[in-house]
C-alpha cells in the first residue's frame, strides 16, 4: 500500500533515497508519475546530476511513495538482507557440503605475491567463518562433491603472468574439515571443469597445462582409483567450459563458444558441432543452467544459457534436447546485461539471475537488479536489488533453508567484496509481507536412497504438499555452478506420509548428497534434509587371465618361457595390460601376448598380468609362478646284490651334471 507523505516528509524521504543511491556505482530510477524523470548518480564520490518534469514536487512525492510501495511487496519479488559476517579471504570458489556448511577455496586469492595459500569454512547457521592454510595453490580449479560427501579441488595455479596449471587435486572431508592431496594428472589444469557423472566419477575437461597450453583432454577419476588416460577433444575448448550430465549419460558442452557438442562417455569422443547459437558472439563469462528434470516429463533436458559477453548482453537462448535435431531458440531477455553473472536454481524450479555488469569488470556498470526465471512461464519477474556489485569471482548458493546467499566480487587484485547478502525469495512471505508458514519434515527413510525404489517422508503437512524436489548442493566458480541441478520426484499421499519414488538412475541424479525439500500448495519450500543417492552403476574393474602357461612351471637357467594373457571388462573395455616378469628378459610388457621371457638365473619367481578399463580401473592381478633351477638333475639308483638269500637291494645317489 502507497503511503502518503507531507511535503516536508517528501523532500527528506527524497534525500534519504538519494542518499542510498549513492552506494551504487551507477543507477537509474525511474519516477513513476507524469513523464519519467531520472535521479543518475555518476559514482560514490561524485555530485549527483538530476533531470526533472516541470511537476516537480508531484514526481518527488511520487517516487518517494513508490519506493516502499515495492519494498513493501516480497510476496512478489523477495528480499535482500546484508550480513553482519564479513568474507575474511577472496571467495573465489564455493560448495555446500551435506553438513549445510560452505566451503571456501580462495588459494592465493588472486595475489600473485600471495604464498599463504587459504581455504575457509562458513557456517550460515551459527555465522562463524574458520580459516585455515592449504599447502599449494588452489586458485582457479574446478570443483564438485563427490558422492561420498567430500569436495574434489580439481587442479590450480602452478604459476601466474602468464598462468600455469597444477597437476594436483585434493579432497576435503568436511567432517575432519582436512584436505588430503590424491593421483596427480596426466598435465596441469588452470581454469579445467569438473562434471560428476552417472556413475559417481568425475570428468574433467580444459584448462592450462603446467606448460600454459590449453588442455584439450578429458580425464576421469575415479573415487579411490585415480584417474583414467586422457582423450583427446580433437578441437580446443574454452577455459571453464559449460557442461552437463544428461539423462542419457552423456555431457553436453553449451558454451561460452557458439557451437554446442556432446561428449560420449561410453566411447570418450566428442562430437562435431550439433548446434549453433543465435547469438553469434562469445558468451564470455555468460552461465549456463540444466533446467529441472521432471518426473513428469520423462526427465526431458532442456538447458538455457544467460548473458556473457563483453560488452555483455541480456539475452538467453534454451535448447532441448530431447529433440532428434536439438537447436537454440532464443529466451526472454534479463532485465539487465551481465557478465560474470551467476544463476541458481530455487526449489521452486524458478532460476534467480544475480550479479554482473555490461563491461567486464567495471563496477561503475554493474548489474544490481535480479530477476527470477520461471520455466513454466517462459518468462522474467523482477526479484528486487543486492547492493554491491557482483563481478569476476563473485558465487550464489543456494542453502538449505532456501534462502541464496551472494557473496564475492573481485576486479582488481589486491582486494574484494567481503559482504555477504542473503536473498529471501518470494516464497518465503504471504501477501502481506509476514513470513510465510512452511511444511516441516519431521523424517526420511534412514539410509541411502535406492535408485527407484520408493522412501517415505513422514510430515504433518502431507495433505497439503503439491511438490517434491531433490536439488543437488551448488559448486560455483567464475560465473557457473558445476554441480546443481534439481529433480522433481513422484509421489504418493497417505495419512502424514510421502511415499516417494527415487530418480530412476545416476544419469538423471548423480550418486552423492541432495537437499530434500517438499513444497506446499503455494509454493512454499520446507528447510530442506539432506539425503544420499549411492553409487547405482560404479564401475566394476576388470579381470586379468594368464592363459599361458596356464600353471605354474619349472625350467632350467638359460631357457625361455612363453606368456600369453586376456582381459576382460563387464561395463567397459580393457584399455591397457601390464605385464611384470621378475628375474626374465624383458622384466615386464604393455602387451597381451609378450610371447617368450628368457630365466637365466635359479630362483623361485612371480609372474603378473594387470589390466586396466576405459574407466581407469585395474584388475587384481592375474599369477603364475617361474620356478628357475641351476641344471642339475639328482637321480636316486638302487643297485642289487646277490646274497645266499636271495637279492638284497641298496639304494645310492648318484648326481648327473648337465653340461
Amino acid at each position: 500500500m502507497k503511503q502518503l507523505l507531507s511535503p516536508a516528509g517528501v523532500l527528506v524521504s527524497f534525500l534519504v533515497t538519494a542518499g542510498s543511491l549513492l552506494a551504487h556505482p551507477a543507477r537509474s530510477f525511474p519516477l513513476r508519475r507524469g513523464r519519467d524523470a531520472t535521479v543518475i548518480v555518476k559514482s560514490p564520490i561524485t555530485a549527483i546530476r538530476w533531470s526533472f518534469t516541470a511537476s516537480l514536487l508531484a514526481a518527488l512525492a511520487a517516487a518517494v511513495a513508490y519506493v516502499p510501495a515495492v519494498r513493501a511487496q516480497p510476496a512478489l519479488q523477495g528480499t535482500w538482507q546484508t550480513l553482519s559476517t564479513q568474507m575474511p579471504i577472496n571467495p573465489v570458489h564455493a560448495a555446500l557440503t551435506n553438513d549445510g556448511r560452505v566451503l571456501i577455496v580462495s588459494g592465493s586469492g588472486n595475489v600473485a605475491t600471495n604464498t599463504d595459500f587459504e581455504t575457509a569454512v562458513w557456517d550460515p547457521q551459527s555465522g562463524t567463518i574458520t580459516t585455515q592454510p592449504v599447502a599449494w595453490d588452489m586458485f582457479c580449479n574446478g570443483m564438485i562433491v563427490l558422492p561420498d560427501g567430500r569436495a574434489l579441488v580439481n587442479g590450480g595455479t602452478l604459476a601466474y603472468d602468464p598462468f600455469h596449471g597444477e597437476l594436483r587435486s585434493s579432497v576435503f572431508d568436511p567432517a575432519t574439515a582436512t584436505f588430503t592431496d590424491i593421483e596427480s594428472m596426466q598435465r596441469g589444469r588452470w581454469y579445467p571443469t569438473v562434471t560428476t557423472l552417472g556413475d559417481g566419477r568425475v570428468l574433467t575437461f580444459s584448462g592450462l597445462t603446467e606448460a600454459g597450453a590449453t588442455n584439450a583432454t578429458v580425464e576421469i577419476y575415479t573415487p579411490g582409483t585415480g584417474w583414467s588416460q586422457e582423450y583427446d577433444a580433437g578441437w580446443t575448448p574454452p577455459l571453464y567450459p559449460r557442461l552437463h550430465l544428461l539423462p542419457n549419460g552423456n555431457v553436453f558442452y553449451s558454451g561460452s563458444g557458439t557451437g554446442s557438442r556432446m561428449f560420449d562417455t561410453t566411447t570418450n569422443t566428442w562430437s562435431a558441432v550439433i548446434a549453433n547459437t543465435n547469438y553469434r558472439g562469445t558468451r564470455t563469462y555468460g552461465t549456463s543452467v540444466l533446467l529441472p528434470l521432471a518426473s513428469s516429463s520423462g526427465y526431458t533436458p532442456r538447458v538455457m544459457i544467460f548473458g556473457g559477453g563483453n560488452p555483455a548482453t541480456a539475452s538467453t537462448e534454451i535448447i532441448d534436447l530431447s529433440q532428434s535435431t536439438p537447436q537454440w531458440q532464443v529466451g526472454p531477455s534479463m532485465s539487465q546485461p551481465r557478465i560474470e553473472m551467476n544463476a541458481t536454481i530455487l526449489p521452486s524450479g524458478k532460476v534467480l539471475a544475480t550479479g554482473g555488469s555490461i563491461n567486464d569488470e567495471d563496477a561503475a556498470t554493474a548489474s544490481f537488479n535480479a530477476d527470477l526465471y520461471d520455466p513454466a512461464t517462459n518468462s522474467f519477474s523482477s526479484a528486487g536489488t543486492n547492493a554491491f556489485p557482483r563481478l569476476y569471482h563473485s558465487n550464489s548458493l543456494l542453502l538449505p533453508d532456501g534462502t541464496v546467499a551472494l557473496f564475492g566480487g573481485n576486479p582488481r587484485r589486491g582486494s574484494y567484496e567481503p559482504h555477504i547478502e542473503i536473498y529471501s525469495p518470494p516464497y518465503l512471505f504471504n501477501a502481506d509481507g509476514s513470513a510465510a508458514q512452511r511444511p516441516v519434515i519431521t523424517a526420511v527413510t534412514a539410509g541411502p536412497l535406492a535408485y527407484g525404489a520408493a522412501f517415505q517422508v513422514t510430515t504433518p503437512d502431507a495433505s497439503a504438499i503439491a511438490s517434491v524436489v531433490l536439488v543437488r548442493p551448488g559448486a560455483p566458480t567464475h560465473a557457473f555452478d558445476m554441480d546443481q541441478r534439481l529433480v522433481t520426484l513422484s509421489y504418493s499421499i497417505d495419512a502424514g506420509v510421502l511415499n516417494v519414488t527415487a530418480p530412476p538412475n545416476g544419469n538423471i541424479a548423480p550418486p552423492g548428497y541432495y537437499m530434500l525439500f517438499v513444497l506446499n500448495s503455494g509454493g512454499v519450500p520446507s528447510v530442506a534434509r539432506f539425503v544420499q543417492l549411492p553409487n547405482a552403476n560404479p564401475n566394476q574393474p576388470p579381470t586379468a587371465t594368464i592363459t599361458s602357461p596356464s600353471t605354474d612351471v619349472t625350467v632350467s637357467a638359460g631357457d625361455s618361457v612363453f606368456f600369453e594373457g586376456t582381459g576382460s571388462d563387464p561395463d567397459g573395455t580393457v584399455t591397457a595390460y601390464s605385464w611384470s616378469f621378475p628375474g626374465g628378459n624383458p622384466d615386464s610388457s604393455s602387451v597381451a601376448s609378450p610371447g617368450h621371457v628368457m630365466y637365466s638365473t635359479p630362483g623361485t619367481y612371480t609372474a603378473s598380468l594387470t589390466v586396466t578399463d576405459d574407466g581407469g580401473l585395474s584388475s587384481p592381478p592375474s599369477t603364475v609362478t617361474i620356478t628357475v633351477t641351476d641344471g642339475d638333475i639328482s637321480l636316486t639308483v638302487s643297485p642289487s646284490v646277490m646274497t645266499n638269500g636271495g637279492w638284497v637291494g641298496h639304494s645310492a645317489n648318484v648326481m648327473l651334471v648337465v653340461q
